[in-house]
């Protein structure tokens, strides 16, 4: 029996619990300290940041998604805030640094209704009011394209690179990117659908970013297996194994007796007459060219260099499956199998000496669903931050093909939702009215930001944008950052996905609503082996420390 004044311990001894206000406060800062991170990053005039780890590897980039996934992030609400940043870049592959820029203004003016007594799950309800009226802004300002578009297409790729290092090359790399995703785009009951699993991105170091290049079918970080295979091969036709072209050891212990040399050289010979069988099996059914998933034994090697058929082992399952689409072939996994109707096709296999290593170029492949882009550029941090910024393009491109649908960048799209969430906010009755005029309100992060970054004045530029927006009806108006003035960006070709906007404000919204309905946070402290830091006291941004639990008693 207790005690009548004799505290309960519920928790264990050193586990810290913060509740209400506090909980929500410490939250809420953690959330715009992450937006505040790579706030700068914004736009064609953001900054790079350099990110060193524990064993002194550098990273130098801008992209929102690489700059959070390298930053050692523990306190909870903050690592909320990268997954969705994570899954931003998962599903558009672009709008990393908006989705969080703006999750971190959406929380920092709902501190301030918090503030004015404004229940969170009022704001919250506003929000998601807010979030649902900004889909159909979105879809009454949409602009239709299509596949055969290809301007708009590059316009959509170069907008996505711009801002990057390699920003001199745009043009070359964005018709590279166009090309490739048009190559592999699939269409399904009338829709397109685009995997960009089927483009490879190879990339060395040691020349410059002129001389990336697109390959119609797969580049393979492989040399041939014999120095007397042919170096290329004409009108190739392809192999595709995923089993070794060796002699199996059996599954079972066996042993067998040699009692003279005879024997054993007879053993010997029935072991090299088997290779020879399935050497002899390729080369029957047309194969000149072969590529394993698993090992080719010496002997083997020999007798494919005196068939004249190159070959590559140890090919990566992922390569393999590319193979087969960009050539057409299918992959056998017994050798007997093998079938003339397997082989793939290609105009031009060879290998081809790239930096300090061979590479195997497979050219002009036959079906052309999957193709690689080479990228080069002066350093490692260069082509490094290059295939960034490919990523990024190919994704873009790629989901704008899939929508048929994009939407004019530069602040344009946010200014247009800012007013046409004003506008519904005048319908709506009740406290909810308040959040939504601070959600429309938090909108204008994006215009501000960008011209911010660009050494422009925001506020000005806001007001300017406003006004062409409101009371010259000019929709498609917003900061055209290399000249600093403010013009139709369709016009000036800055356009983007509609995906990557309409995912960015929805994924905002959702994590904001959700940090801001967290009222008790409870971390556990481990045992003295593993024991962390603590919830990172009153820091601002709170960018260190443990994670704890939601909504908890």
């Amino acid at each position: 029996m207790f005690g009548g004044n004799q505290p309960i311990l519920l928790l264990r001894e050193g586990t810290t619990r913060e509740r209400g206000s506090d909980a929500q406060k410490k939250n809420i800062a953690a959330a715009k300290a992450i937006g505040d991170a790579v706030r700068t990053t914004l736009g064609p005039k953001g900054m790079d940041k350099m990110l060193v780890d524990s064993l002194g590897d550098v990273v130098i980039t801008n992209d929102g998604a690489t700059i959070l996934g390298e930053i050692d992030i523990v306190h909870p609400a903050a690592k909320m805030v990268v997954e969705v940043a994570e899954s931003q870049d998962d599903e558009c592959g672009d709008g990393t640094t908006t989705v969080v820029v703006l999750a971190g203004e959406f929380l920092k003016h709902a501190e301030d209704l918090i503030e004015q007594d404004i229940h969170p799950s009022i704001i919250a309800k506003g929000f998601r009011m807010a979030a649902l009226e900004a889909q159909n802004i979105l879809k009454q300002n949409k602009i239709d394209i299509d596949i055969d578009d290809e301007e708009k297409l590059m316009d959509i790729a170069k907008t996505a690179m711009t801002g990057k290092a390699i920003e001199g090359n745009k043009d070359q790399l964005a018709e590279m990117v166009v090309n490739a995703v048009k190559q592999i785009a699939d269409k399904q009951d009338g829709k397109y659908e685009v995997d960009i699993d089927n483009i490879k991105v190879e990339k060395k170091a040691g020349a410059s970013v002129e001389n990336s290049e697109m390959v119609n079918g797969l580049i393979l970080d492989k040399e041939r297996l014999h120095n007397r295979m042919p170096k290329e091969v004409k009108n190739a036709k392809i192999a595709l194994l995923n089993s070794a072209v060796e002699i199996k050891e059996t599954e079972i212990n066996a042993e067998i007796e040699i009692t003279n040399p005879e024997q054993l050289q007879q053993f010997l010979d029935e072991e090299e007459e088997t290779i020879k069988r399935m050497v002899k099996n390729i080369k029957d059914v047309g194969a000149n060219v072969l590529f394993c998933q698993k090992g080719i034994d010496d002997l083997a090697q020999h007798y494919l260099a005196k068939e004249g058929i190159l070959a590559i082992r140890r090919v990566k399952k992922s390569d393999m499956k590319k193979l087969a689409k960009a050539a057409g072939g299918n992959i056998v996994t017994n050798l007997k199998d093998l079938e003339a109707e397997d082989l793939g096709e290609a105009g031009f296999v060879h290998e081809k000496h790239v930096a300090d290593t061979h590479m195997t170029f497979v050219e002009n492949a036959a079906k052309g669903k999957a193709v690689s882009l080479l990228l080069r550029g002066g350093t490692t941090h260069i082509v490094d931050e290059l295939e960034r910024a490919v990523h990024d393009a190919l994704k873009v491109v790629a989901v704008s093909i899939e929508d048929e649908a994009i939407l004019p960048g530069g602040g344009a799209t946010e200014i247009e939702l800012k007013n046409g969430l004003e506008d519904y906010a005048d319908t709506v009755k009740g406290r909810e009215q308040l959040a939504i005029r601070a959600y429309a309100s938090a909108l204008s992060i994006i215009p501000r930001t960008l011209a911010g970054n660009a050494g422009m004045d925001g506020i000005d530029v806001l007001m300017e944008l406003t006004a062409a927006h409101e009371k010259d009806g000019k929709k498609t108006y917003g900061i055209e950052i290399v000249s600093g003035k403010i013009t139709d960006m369709v016009e000036s070709h800055v356009i983007e996905p509609f995906r990557v906007k309409d995912q960015a404000l929805q994924a905002a919204t959702e994590v904001a609503n959700m940090i801001l309905r967290i009222d008790d946070v409870v971390a556990s402290k481990g045992h003295a082996e593993d024991s962390g830091p603590d919830m990172g006291g009153g820091a601002p941004g709170g960018m260190g420390g443990m994670g704890g639990m939601g909504g908890m008693m």
